[in-house]
C-alpha cells in the first residue's frame, strides 16, 4: 500500500478486516468515506461507537441488545415454554422477520467446529442446561444451519437434551447444505419453522 498516503492506506486497512471485504472492496469504501460530508463521516462513527458501548448480551438468552434483559426476553406475549437455539443473532433476526415464532430464544453465539478449536465449552451451552433446570421448559426447537458444525451441534446438543424427557425438534430446511439462516427469505424461514420435525 506504498502507493496510498498514510491515514489513506490505514483506513483501507481498517476496512479490509471486516468480513467478506477483499482490497478492492475496502479502497472502493474508503474512497467513498473521503467524499461523504464530514457530519455524515462524523455521524458514521458515532452509530459505530454507540453500537459498541451500548449492545451487550442479554444474561439470560445471549442475544445482543441495549437492554438487559433483552426485549424479547421480557415479552410477555412470548411462550415462555419453547425455545428456538440458534448460533448468533443474526439468525435470531432471520427468525423474527418470519414474524411466525413466538416463544423465547437462547443464542449460543458459535458452532462447535473442533477444526477451529471451538469447542462445547466456548459456546452458551452451560447457560442453556441452567435454563432448563429453572425453566418449565417443554420444546427445544433446533435452528442451526445445515452445515457440519450445524449439524455436530445439533447432534451434541439433542444426546444431552433428549434424555431431559424435553421434546427436540428440528426446524425443516428449504437450504441447501452449507447455506445461511441469514441469506434465507422469509417464507422459506417460515415453512422451515412449521414443518420442524421431533429429533
Amino acid at each position: 500500500m506504498t502507493h496510498y498516503s498514510k491515514p489513506l492506506a490505514r483506513l483501507v486497512e481498517e476496512l479490509q478486516k471486516l468480513p467478506g471485504i477483499g482490497p478492492k472492496s475496502a479502497q472502493r469504501m474508503a474512497f467513498y468515506i473521503l467524499k461523504m460530508p464530514l457530519n455524515e463521516v462524523q455521524k458514521f462513527t458515532d452509530a459505530i461507537l454507540e453500537a459498541k458501548e451500548k449492545i451487550k448480551y442479554c444474561r439470560n438468552c445471549f442475544n445482543m441488545s441495549s437492554e438487559n434483559p433483552c426485549e424479547i426476553c421480557v415479552d410477555d406475549k412470548r411462550n415462555r415454554a419453547i425455545i428456538c437455539i440458534v448460533a448468533e443473532t443474526k439468525d435470531l433476526i432471520a427468525l423474527e422477520r418470519t414474524r411466525e415464532y413466538k416463544g423465547s430464544y437462547h443464542v449460543l453465539q458459535g458452532l462447535i467446529s473442533p477444526l477451529d478449536g471451538i469447542t462445547p465449552d466456548d459456546l452458551r451451552i452451560k447457560e442453556l442446561f441452567e435454563r432448563l433446570k429453572n425453566e418449565d421448559i417443554e420444546e427445544i426447537i433446533l435452528a442451526l444451519n445445515p452445515s457440519i458444525e450445524g449439524e455436530a451441534t445439533s447432534m451434541y446438543l439433542t444426546k444431552l437434551i433428549k434424555p431431559l424427557g424435553v421434546k427436540v425438534s428440528r426446524i425443516a430446511f428449504g437450504l441447501p447444505m452449507g447455506a445461511d439462516l441469514e441469506y434465507a427469505d422469509e417464507l422459506t424461514l417460515a415453512r422451515a419453522l412449521e414443518g420442524r420435525r421431533e429429533v
